[in-house]
């Protein structure tokens, strides 16, 4: 590997021999010189990985140096030394995206820490993460073969995610394999938890955690009821917590998170089910029951969400809450520019929910659509299409806009996604639905070892539409594919994005609490 080369520009370099000399031990190459017009003559000649650069120079100055480098190189890193701590100077550096500033006297020990920091960061953050996870990756281990509850699995998932993201930015492919078969393992142990205690958290919602169908009451009417500023109940569709914690370093430029949390989506996984669910605060069995004319079960024609706000007048009037509200779906950037336009008027209500569909519609595109597989390639790249979507959405604006006026804002979604793997074979009449991830019908038939099944709807608060129907539910990163024409059809969906099952992806899911920081 060849040696870092510094390029080290400074009228009184010739007192700088100590230094040059302490730098060549450490197996670096300097090249030096005494004005900038003689620095810029040696980036023309030579590959330079760092220039350190004296402001005070005769002739062309520190800064009118540095002006130029990085108009012709602006990824090269420059390392401003100066006598001077005037503030003007200073800011005129940093504004010129400076990589360092040191203060003369400068000692070696300051030269190679700022060395390390801007040449050797990428590496030194990948080892101290592959050194922390290796460490995590024992206690994770043990843990999944612990008792866990439902906060325990919440907490085992987010930790998975944020070594997911850590090792993403380090690059360590080693690692990262590692990490992913933990989190099938970790997954293959969720499922047989959910399966064991999902039908005991209906019965006895005392001991079961925040779901879909209560998660209004426990988030949102509390704030509404404050009274103190309106709040903004925000639901991106299909948004996966590594996908929130993507977009959280952009959103809390404008706002504080008071509470970060996951709750349990209910079952199936799906827009259908949970989102209606949230809104109607009530499982979708009692919806069906309740709401007849509202409800639409899978077999019916039409869309299946077209009433939440109905849903969300009537749970609101059930907790006492008369109140002004506001209801948007944002399907398009027109509708999105509309909601936008209308926010300042929002404020006037106490409550305003705005609905986003980009996140479950790019799901859906990937698995139908060649070019955005090939953007959306993989679990990073999938996280990153969504980041740039965001910061160049209607949606930031509108944020933003609720940030500047001083509104609470309240982030969440309905259900995730998985990345499906293995097929499993399921035999269904011509009335089965569709959806990769859950059947339900009157005559299915599979392997029962490989599904989670619940023979009875009623059971899960499920709408019963026959005597004979029945649920069955994919676990882990399986997807259900008919035996006919078997090859193709595994071919054509294995490695896209699906939900409606089982999984910590699609069930553990973030809501958020924020604050607006003007």
């Amino acid at each position: 590997m060849d040696a870092i080369t510094i390029l080290w520009a400074d009228d009184e370099i010739d007192l700088l021999k100590p230094h040059i000399l302490f730098l060549e031990e450490k197996g670096y190459k300097v090249l030096s010189t005494q004005s900038g017009d003689d620095a810029l003559d040696i980036l023309e000649e030579n590959r330079v990985d760092i220039v350190f650069l004296d402001e005070n120079m005769p002739g062309l100055s520190g800064l009118e140096t540095l002006e130029i480098v990085k108009s012709k190189y602006p990824s090269l890193p420059v390392i401003m030394i100066t006598k001077s701590e005037e503030e003007f100077i200073m800011e005129e550096a940093i504004g010129s995206k400076i990589s360092d500033y040191l203060i003369k006297p400068v000692n070696p020990k300051q030269i190679l820490l700022s060395l390390k920091k801007n040449l050797d960061t990428s590496r030194l953050v990948s080892e101290k993460s592959t050194s922390k996870y290796q460490q995590e990756f024992r206690e994770i281990g043990m843990r999944l073969n612990d008792r866990l509850d439902h906060k325990d699995w919440a907490n085992i998932y987010k930790k998975l995610v944020y070594w997911e993201l850590e090792l993403e930015k380090s690059r360590e492919s080693g690692m990262e394999e590692i990490l992913q078969m933990q989190k099938n393992e970790a997954d293959s142990q969720f499922c047989k938890y959910v399966e064991n205690n999902y039908m005991d958290w209906l019965s006895h919602p005392e001991d079961a955690p925040v779901m879909s169908q209560n998660l209004f009451k426990h988030y949102v009417i509390p704030e509404v009821k404050k009274n103190e500023n309106p709040v903004f109940f925000i639901v991106i569709d299909n948004l996966r917590y590594d996908q929130w914690k993507t977009l959280s370093s952009i959103i809390t430029n404008d706002f504080w998170i008071d509470e970060e949390d996951v709750f349990y989506s209910i079952l199936p996984t799906t827009t259908q089910y949970s989102r209606n669910s949230i809104f109607a605060g009530m499982m979708p069995g009692e919806i069906a029951k309740r709401y007849p004319d509202k409800w639409s079960n899978d077999e019916d024609e039409g869309g299946k969400n077209l009433h939440e706000q109905f849903f969300l007048e009537e749970q609101l009037k059930r907790n006492g809450l008369n109140i002004k509200f506001s209801y948007n779906k944002v399907l398009n950037v027109s509708y999105g520019n509309k909601v936008l336009n209308d926010i300042p008027g929002m404020f006037s209500n106490p409550l305003n929910v705005i609905v986003y569909n980009f996140v479950d519609m790019l799901s859906h595109a990937r698995t139908d659509t060649e070019i955005i597989k090939e953007l959306a390639n993989d679990e990073a790249a999938y996280r990153s299409v969504v980041k740039s979507w965001f910061e160049h959405s209607t949606l930031r604006e509108i944020l933003g806009e609720i940030a500047a006026r001083g509104g609470k804002l309240i982030i969440t979604t309905d259900h995730g996604s998985i990345r499906v793997k293995e097929p499993v074979k399921i035999v269904g009449d011509k009335d089965v639905n569709t959806n990769l991830r859950y059947k339900q019908g009157k005559t299915l038939s599979f392997n029962s070892k490989e599904v989670f099944e619940v023979r009875n709807p009623e059971d899960a608060h499920l709408p019963k539409v026959n005597m004979s129907q029945a649920f069955v539910f994919a676990k882990n990163d399986d997807f259900f594919a008919y035996p006919n024409n078997f090859n193709h059809y595994v071919k054509y969906y294995r490695d896209t994005f699906q939900h409606g099952g089982i999984s910590m992806e699609e069930m553990l899911i973030p809501i958020i609490k924020l604050t607006a920081k003007k």
